[in-house]
């Protein structure tokens, strides 16, 4: 269990995981969250490598390597039922998974803007300056995303969450229109900085910025 000093709710920190077995643990937890048995839960993971296709009718379109290069390269194509376009998960980038209600403020688009500021004040922490861009969801230095997002919600309990590229291999970004981007590019914490970044670090910072401004959103402040 990955506890940073500032969290003062459950985060748990799953390692890496098969996408498929984590979504799985995601929806027992959601069934317990929505019977009242655990509380509202942060979770980090590093995902196998794994394309995902989102709701979006088109994600399959998006998909630029056939079946032989992604077995050649380890790569797994997987159906998920998150919002969004097809995206690539992999070692090197945190997954984050809250499964918390949001009975009390029953707005998913605020709460997509609220995984937005998480992000845009965590990279911030390491010195990155990124933004918002209209009309589209993750975050993003000038063209270059940085951050995915795409959630789910049971009985107003969400699941699926952001993943941050912190260090990953890029190179299957190539592979797929990363979340259909067309005026656009992907890079990662270390391709902007220059350096490796120390994942535990991140995931502190992604903690405390949490915690802090989740409790501010169900009491309606931004």
């Amino acid at each position: 269990m990955f506890t940073p000093p500032t969290a003062v709710q459950p985060t748990l920190d799953w390692g890496r995981t098969a996408y498929e077995a984590a979504w799985s643990q995601q929806l027992a937890l959601v069934a317990r969250r929505n019977l009242g048995e655990i509380a509202d839960t942060l979770i980090f993971t590093e995902h196998d490598p794994v394309y995902t296709l989102g709701v979006r009718k088109d994600s399959a379109d998006h998909l630029i390597w056939d079946n032989a290069e992604l077995k050649r390269r380890g790569i797994t194509l997987t159906q998920s039922n998150r919002g969004g376009d097809i995206t690539y998960h992999g070692p090197g980038q945190i997954v984050g998974y809250p499964i918390v209600n949001l009975a009390p403020r029953k707005d998913l688009h605020a709460y997509l803007r609220l995984l937005e500021q998480v992000l845009i004040n965590t990279v911030g922490t390491f010195g990155l300056a990124a933004d918002r861009r209209t009309g589209k969801t993750g975050i993003w230095l000038g063209t270059r995303k940085i951050a995915a997002i795409g959630v789910a919600v049971k009985k107003w309990t969400t699941y699926h969450g952001f993943a941050l590229n912190v260090n990953p291999d890029l190179a299957p970004f190539t592979g797929i229109v990363p979340c259909g981007i067309t005026d656009g590019t992907v890079t990662s914490m270390q391709l902007e900085l220059g350096h490796a970044i120390d994942l535990t670090e991140v995931k502190t910072v992604l903690a405390r910025e949490w915690w802090t401004l989740f409790p501010r959103f169900l009491g309606g402040h931004e």
